[in-house]
């Protein structure tokens, strides 16, 4: 494999690595209690402002958390332009993993056999 190649499967492992880290992160903030139920005081104390609404969201946290997690993964990369666009696939990529265990249930069909 020449450096051009190991460079683009590098970037591919960062980037897969990336969306697990900020669907993880996102998740741990919006579903969780958290150890000791740090996460679910946090949220509490947050209450109704802007903030706390931005915890209750999925989506919206996922946009956070990609932000960092796209610079880091880009930075190493030599292409810091495709930084914005990192971050929404990065946050894209977190809600489509959100999603992911409704998918199944939703397309789920059961054949029910009745002998004749």
């Amino acid at each position: 494999m020449d450096t051009e190649q190991a460079a683009a499967a590098d970037v591919a492992v960062r980037l897969v690595l990336a969306s697990l880290g900020v669907w993880r992160l996102s998740h741990l903030v919006t579903k969780e209690d958290g150890p000791y139920n740090v996460i679910t005081r946090a949220r509490l104390r947050l209450g109704d402002r802007f903030i706390g609404q931005l915890a209750d969201c999925f989506a919206c946290t996922s946009l956070w958390v990609a932000a960092p997690a796209a610079a880091l993964v880009m930075s190493q990369t030599g292409r810091p332009r495709d930084i914005g666009l990192t971050w929404l696939a990065l946050s894209g990529a977190a809600c489509l993993l959100e999603r992911l265990p409704e998918i199944p249930a939703a397309a789920h069909y059961t054949y029910k056999y009745q002998p004749s």
